[in-house]
């Protein structure tokens, strides 16, 4: 067996600083440090952190007051920091800056007078987050009618100032279809594709991967939305494709006849699950594929710089 392995994978700048921020802050400040939402999404981050003190909580009102609490990479509702606030819980915002810039263009369009919609995932923690910036509606991409609101829009003329944002972890294809769909209506909307360097640079290593093996394997957490975007690439290449945690989770079934077997992993996965699932595959040989070269870097909150 040959493993084609994607380049690039796993973590991107941001998440690379939210698991840092809750590190620092464990350092700096000793545990408990709570976290509001995971502070990624995968699970073998989130066990290691807990190990060391951090504490996951879904909501502000689970925190007891006075406490240290960093909000996810994902962003958070503006009703989130004024709970804090009245809880008198000292918040440090792990968000990802490209999440953030997102949410800046939400209000900026809001106050320029502009109707806006998000083509987003509903109840994902990063479209919650951006939905609290200002009014909005939104569009659901993997939604086979990928503008099911349009009732929504109906005392919205063609003419109607219309900015449009997409969350950051979406399908490439799938967004580009749903904007078309949106354009169909407002064919003036200013459209801001927000989807991040690493969602993109991800996809299409997939996509080239994909041609080459008789099996995709995306290593990640199952509510990973970048995770299942690539899974999601392979497959509709017409490659095989799972998502799985590690190597426990492959079923042998899958392997039977597969002379290449192709790896990838999405922007919150650790390179230690990657290197489990080649060690468990024991292949012959490991082939990478050469792919866009990444050096992003963001600079961590002002409270711990």
């Amino acid at each position: 067996m040959e493993v084609i392995l994607c380049s690039p994978r796993g973590f991107c700048a941001g998440v690379v600083r939210a698991i840092q921020v809750v590190e620092h802050c464990l350092e700096r400040f000793g545990p408990p440090v709570y976290v509001k939402h995971q502070i990624v999404h995968n699970p073998y981050v989130v066990e290691d952190l807990e190990s060391r003190g951090a504490i996951t909580v879904e909501t502000v009102a689970e925190i007891p007051p006075g406490s240290l609490v960093v909000f996810s990479a994902h962003g958070s509702p503006p009703e989130d920091f004024e709970q804090a606030r009245t809880r008198n819980l000292r918040v440090i915002d792990a968000v990802c800056p490209l999440v953030t810039r997102v949410h800046n263009e939400a209000v900026k369009y809001h106050r320029q007078g502009r109707k806006v919609i998000l083509v987003g995932h509903e109840g994902h923690q990063e479209v919650k987050g951006t939905m609290g910036q200002a009014p909005m509606s939104l569009v659901d991409e993997s939604s086979e009618n990928p503008a099911p609101q349009r009732e929504q829009w109906t005392e919205w003329g063609p003419d109607t100032p219309v900015a449009v944002l997409t969350q950051t972890t979406l399908s490439v294809g799938d967004t580009a279809a749903a904007i078309d769909s949106i354009r169909e209506r407002f064919p003036q909307a200013e459209v801001r594709n927000d989807i991040c360097y690493a969602t993109t640079n991800r996809q299409a290593a997939v996509t080239k991967m994909a041609a080459l093996v008789d099996l995709a394997l995306v290593i990640g957490a199952q509510n990973s939305s970048n995770c299942n975007r690539l899974r999601e690439v392979a497959q509709a290449l017409g490659t095989p494709a799972y998502l799985i945690n590690g190597p426990e989770e492959i079923a042998p079934e899958w392997l039977e006849g597969r002379v290449k077997v192709g790896i990838a992993s999405g922007a919150s996965t650790p390179e230690v699950l990657v290197n489990a699932v080649i060690a468990a595959l024991n292949p012959d040989k490991i082939t990478l594929l050469e792919g866009v070269e990444e050096d992003v870097t963001f600079t961590m909150p002002r409270e711990l710089r």
